[in-house]
């Protein structure tokens, strides 16, 4: 990557106004857009979920733990795995301290369809104290579109079909896991899905990403390319070279 022109300060000042014009621009636009996500409608959750963890058996309604909101990130762990996903985990790395989300009456949690075993291995290693849920026992990851299996249900990932999938270069998505992001409103007993974004739409999670954005070289490699964090110093994480942008 080659570093931007010198410039006088003036120029500088000059250019930096400009983008901040531009900046101030995204910056509203994203603010509507968040606006119009607030408003979108809810729908009921009428199927029981069975969701397992190292606390035992959960159903959907328990992993908010008391709260009025749930963020669910879909891990996604293809079968066969032993190690977790590298961009999931790369993801999940980024994730702060809960106390302020917790604080704003919403629970943050995982979930994946590998079985608990492996789950709490991965867990483990990496040090993370997020509550992870194995959903292996129900069908959430294929109502969600997180898992494809076209003998269980038609593939969809992103809101896009198969033949649109396959179009777009989205092949990796047809069979098996994928990622994303669900959120979940209780009111009382009942539980309602507001939310659900995947692909791209889980960047809000990347502030490795964000902090990067702000640098004159950027995103120095596309997300599945962060080795595992305990692995720095090993080779895994020494090749810079890769095409930024995702």
């Amino acid at each position: 990557m080659a570093l931007p022109q010198t410039a006088s300060r003036d120029e500088w000042l000059a250019a930096r106004l400009r983008l901040l014009d531009r900046e101030k621009e995204v910056m509203r636009a994203q603010d509507a857009v968040t606006a119009q996500r607030r408003e979108l409608p809810m729908v009921k959750i009428d199927k029981e979920y069975e969701f397992e963890s190292a606390a035992g058996k959960a159903r959907l309604g328990e992993l908010f733990e008391g709260r009025r909101q749930l963020i669910v990130y879909h891990f996604m762990w293809n079968d066969g795995w032993e190690e977790g996903c590298p961009s999931c985990s790369f993801a999940v790395d980024n994730v702060g301290r809960l106390e302020h989300l917790h604080g704003s009456d919403t629970t943050f949690a995982l979930v994946s369809r590998a079985p608990l075993s492996k789950i709490d291995r991965w867990r483990a290693r990496m040090g993370w104290t997020i509550p992870w849920y194995s959903s292996a026992r129900s069908d959430f990851n294929y109502d969600f579109h997180v898992t494809n299996d076209e003998s269980v249900a038609p593939v969809q990932y992103n809101y896009k079909n198969r033949a649109a999938m396959e179009r777009e270069g989205l092949e990796y998505a047809v069979n098996g896991d994928a990622q994303g992001l669900s959120v979940f409103v209780r009111d009382q007993d009942a539980v309602f899905h507001t939310y659900s974004t995947y692909g791209r739409g889980a960047e809000v999670l990347l502030s490795t990403y964000h902090y990067l954005d702000l640098t004159p070289l950027g995103r120095d490699r596309y997300v599945n390319q962060f080795p595992y964090h305990d692995t720095y110093g090993d080779g895994a994480g020494d090749d810079h070279h890769h095409p930024h942008h995702h």
